[in-house]
């Protein structure tokens, strides 16, 4: 039999690393169940198995907590998206190989992604508005850096412009995805790639007639 005493001295053993990464997941699940607001560190603690005064000393409060989760979001979904379009033969392909992977992504995470976008600025606090809106900018400089590959006379103001509309229609698309589990990441690639790639065509394939 296992003492109470032997159970302890795991989780005093498990590393730092570990037990955050436990603690974040927990919480990501917990604040998508229940929302930010109505979510409590007793709570969180409880399920993972540690006191409330631990989980303040590693992330300081609620929001801290949220910011973490967040932060786990953006790198993941910044070398995901990387990563997919390497190798592609075309900018028409690296661009479907992108909004395929970031809904990929958003299935994977559904209802803690729906909570992050709907929460209002007011409710989560300015730590964690600001890592949301780091999310949007380095999806935003990924696709710069892939439009510049294709567009090399584009200006910087073409560039940002463009990538800026592309964010911004994942976005609100994403929010109407993770609410219709009868829609394929693939199919909500495709809605976007209608909407968008005609005009990137054009720009691309004018930019290399000169």
């Amino acid at each position: 039999m296992t003492s109470a005493g032997s159970k302890t001295e795991r989780r005093r053993r498990m590393p730092r690393a570990d037990r955050e990464q436990q603690m974040m997941t927990v919480a990501e699940a917990v604040f998508a169940e229940r929302g930010y607001a109505a979510t409590s560190m007793d709570e969180i603690a409880e399920r993972v198995g540690v006191s409330k005064p631990m989980l303040y000393e590693y992330f300081g409060s609620k929001e801290g907590l949220l910011v973490a989760c967040i932060r786990q979001v953006r790198v993941e979904l910044r070398d995901r998206t990387a990563e997919s379009v390497i190798g592609a033969d075309t900018p028409e392909e690296a661009l479907r190989r992108g909004l395929v992977t970031f809904f990929k992504y958003t299935d994977e995470h559904r209802r803690s992604w729906d909570l992050l976008l709907r929460t209002e600025a007011a409710v989560v606090g300015p730590a964690a508005v600001a890592e949301m809106e780091a999310v949007r900018q380095e999806q935003t400089q990924l696709h710069i850096a892939l439009f510049s590959a294709y567009m090399p006379d584009a200006t910087p103001l073409e560039l940002e412009a463009a990538a800026e509309i592309l964010v911004g229609a994942c976005e609100r698309l994403s929010v109407w995805y993770v609410r219709h589990d009868d829609v394929t990441a693939e199919e909500a690639a495709e809605h976007i790639m209608r909407m968008t790639w005609f005009g990137l065509k054009g720009e691309v394939e004018a930019r290399h007639k000169h």
